[in-house]
């Protein structure tokens, strides 16, 4: 049986919707180079082969890459997978080492999102007007040039972590204090790219584009940017399903995706052309996408962000669900060389609606909560949310432990607001998204 070695750091989808897949595909080794969750244990341990945890004290860069080349030998690994954004520079880079299946040199521009912008300038993708910062003095000068209000980023973040709304030069000085906290912070919880040093220091600034659900959407209530999810198989592109978005909670703090986008088809069919131009232009050979686009204007779009593995929460299990596809089994057989079947072109019709709901202390326009009751969703009377027909699954490896109080809101804190993420199901898309609002805004009520 063929074997797959799994790298775990902190991120991508909850174990116990991951390893099922991986393992149906050929003996899963796991070689953990963060502690793994006791969250749903239960579930996700008995799919494991075996699971080396590393003794840790890895420097970020090469010792990294050498831990992870050296168990693939001594395993005699077939292939090398992470779910992760912060691991997936080091498993590229240790793939073509070991000469398998991977992102390939593309990656670094695939996860440094200012060479990422870089190559869709040359490549005439419609992206933001962008500038990298590597100082205060730096912030000022952008904001002089660009138009604001502007974006500022970490050129290597995820999850929304440390993310900023500047409109003048003001804020500079307070913004760039609060982004170093940000960044500290999420170090501590584990959100630290493990290949490329000292990225904290690496920043970008662009232009917060217009958006609009106009032109777009018959429905209201749908946020103005959506994602496709896709795998690139030895270079060629093969985009799967587009996942779309409630509106953000200020300033970019995502609450919850939905699938499957009720978009009409020939709207559906432009979006999938400009994420295959996006990915196109990282050079990409073999592994996941996750394609931001953003909603504009007569018909307009933007690509915001292209992420070199699948989307994070229960992205994957909503395809599976609503589509019947998996793309976690698609990708490990691919690598291991198998003949896998995409669909001709990317799905835009499914079955039942799903979601995953992001609960944060604020209501789905963005307003905290006035109160910080203990979390204990297991005592929530669901039926007082949920329409008829309806389910809901909370998702163990994202749950503030039963019996904290409930933190106050933090806006520059993205995916570290979480309370808790569902897995929502519901019979048609109309009836889910009603639902993920009811969750929404009720939840602080239902808790006390």
């Amino acid at each position: 049986m063929k074997k797959i070695l799994y790298v775990y750091v902190k991120g991508g989808a909850p174990l116990e919707t991951a390893f099922p897949r991986i393992a149906a595909c050929g003996e899963l080794h796991v070689l953990a180079l963060s502690p793994l969750p006791e969250a749903a244990k239960e579930l996700w341990e008995p799919c494991c082969t075996s699971i080396t945890v590393h003794p840790g004290g890895l420097t970020p860069g090469e010792p990294v890459v050498s831990a992870i080349v050296d168990y693939a030998r001594e395993l005699g690994a077939d292939a090398l997978f992470t779910l992760s954004e912060f691991a997936v520079l080091a498993v590229a880079n240790a793939a073509d080492r070991l000469g398998l299946a991977g992102a390939g040199p593309g990656i670094r521009v695939a996860r440094d999102k200012r060479l990422m912008r870089q190559a869709w300038q040359a490549a005439g993708v419609p992206i933001p007007r962008f500038r990298r910062v590597d100082s205060a003095a730096d912030l000022h000068g952008a904001l002089a040039a660009l138009t604001p209000p502007l974006l500022l980023k970490p050129a290597w973040g995820a999850g929304s972590v440390a993310q900023l709304v500047l409109t003048s030069s003001a804020q500079v000085d307070a913004a760039w204090a609060e982004i170093e906290e940000a960044l500290e912070l999420g170090g501590q919880v584990g959100m630290n790219e493990l290949y490329e040093q000292n990225t904290d220091a690496d920043r970008l600034v662009e232009e917060i584009m217009d958006g609009t659900t106009e032109g777009w959407y018959d429905e209201p209530g749908y946020g103005d940017y959506l994602s496709v999810e896709g795998i690139v198989a030895k270079g060629k592109y093969h985009a799967l399903a587009i996942t779309a978005k409630l509106p953000t909670v200020p300033p970019y703090i995502e609450v919850a995706s939905t699938s499957p986008c009720v978009l009409p088809e020939h709207l559906q069919r432009k979006i999938e052309e400009v994420s295959r131009r996006a990915v196109d232009a990282l050079g990409l050979d073999t592994c996941g996408t996750h394609t931001e686009l953003k909603l504009r204007a007569d018909g307009e779009l933007v690509v915001i962000e292209v992420g070199a593995r699948f989307g994070g929460l229960l992205t994957t299990r909503q395809a599976e669900i609503v589509f019947g596809l998996d793309p976690i089994g698609m990708l490990i057989r691919q690598q291991l060389g198998e003949e896998v079947e995409y669909p001709p072109a990317m799905l835009v019709e499914g079955g039942r609606a799903a979601a995953s709901v992001a609960v944060v202390p604020a209501n789905a326009a963005g307003t905290p909560w006035r109160t910080q009751p203990l979390w204990h969703p297991e005592r929530v009377d669901w039926s007082t949310l949920l329409s008829p027909g309806s389910t809901i699954e909370p998702v163990p490896a994202f749950m503030l432990p039963a019996g904290t109080r409930v933190p106050a809101f933090d806006p520059s804190g993205g995916s570290r607001n979480w309370l808790g993420v569902f897995l929502l199901t519901a019979v048609d898309a109309a009836t889910l998204q009603r639902d993920c609002r009811a969750i929404l805004d009720g939840l602080e009520d239902a808790l006390r």
